[in-house]
């Protein structure tokens, strides 16, 4: 069984199912969940269902979501003791509107993310025997760079979802393996106003120039494009009845490292990859949602790309 290491985020996700996203002055009702999320817990979950050992690193509160995510990730058997508790800021949370159709629009204050120090992830067990490692922004940069370049240095590979968009140092994509933006975060890091998958095609190459190995930019249901050294391919999504999209593309992130790490060539990876953010997308919820293995080989065996 292959072992992945992930930076983790957790943030309490506050869920209103409305018909629309209310105008601004206005009130609407709608239908209330609460889900355990965050980036790097649902992409911690996600390789954990999916067949991988997983050890995680981060920040909770004290409090009850924190003690909450603590049992979510022992029931999961996803190894936590990088996890810090912080004594005086609060688990992170975030409040999130879902249409009918699944889309979804997020707001989120990373609390306790946001404190994730450098020592914190400096757990020599965090990285033994990885192969591969995940990590996105909803922390600390410092924390993100640190893990980074511990988990280059034991030899796994690095996968940053540079996620939520923002600018990413030059110092930590060239600590990047395996880039995954989605098409919002692609133009963010390249400046591009393009939109489809030609665009896409073009700030995959750009985005190379920082020195990852590949570049994955995920498109939603335009499917995936994957530029490396050698392809140049676009892989489609799979057609599915989607009714949440949250969570989605930490499932792909997800697989995607799982596939790596049991050295799948990056194509199959991907195609893997798609299938999982799909039936992500069938279900309410983050943590919730994302797939297991079993559930992902049926759909790549009996699934037809749109």
């Amino acid at each position: 069984m292959v072992k992945i290491a992930v930076l983790g985020s957790f943030n309490m996700d506050l869920v209103m199912r409305a018909e629309r996203r209310p105008l601004v002055g206005e009130t609407l009702q709608g239908d209330f969940a609460m889900h355990l999320g965050g980036k790097g817990f649902n992409q911690a979950v996600a390789a954990r269902r999916l067949g991988a050992d997983v050890a995680i690193t981060g920040r909770v509160g004290d409090d009850e979501f924190g003690r909450a995510f603590l049992a979510a990730l022992d029931r999961d058997g996803i190894d936590r003791r990088a996890v810090a508790v912080d004594p005086t800021a609060g688990t992170g949370i975030a409040s999130i509107v879902v249409e009918p159709d699944g889309g979804n629009t997020i707001l989120q204050d990373p609390r306790a993310n946001r404190g994730l120090t450098a020592a914190d992830v400096a757990a020599p067990a965090l990285f033994a025997a990885a192969a591969v490692a995940m990590l996105q922004l909803e922390t600390s940069m410092p924390a993100a760079i640190e893990f980074a370049r511990r988990a280059r240095a034991a030899g796994a590979t690095t996968l940053l979802n540079p996620a939520p968009a923002a600018a990413v140092p030059a110092e930590l994509l060239a600590l990047s393996d395996v880039l995954v933006p989605n098409e919002i975060e692609a133009r963010t890091l390249t400046g591009a106003a393009g939109h489809g998958i030609e665009a896409a095609f073009d700030m995959a190459a750009v985005l190379l120039r920082g020195r990852p190995r590949a570049v994955v930019i995920t498109l939603g249901e335009r499917g995936t494009v994957l530029v490396d050294e050698t392809h140049r391919v676009h892989v489609p999504r799979f057609d599915v009845q989607a009714v949440d999209t949250v969570g989605a593309g930490d499932a792909f992130c997800a697989a995607l490292a799982v596939r790596i790490a049991e050295g799948a060539v990056l194509v199959e990876a991907v195609r893997f990859a798609n299938a999982a953010g799909a039936i992500a997308t069938t279900r309410p919820g983050a943590e919730p949602s994302m797939p297991h293995r079993d559930e992902v080989e049926s759909l790549l065996s009996r699934g037809v790309p749109a």
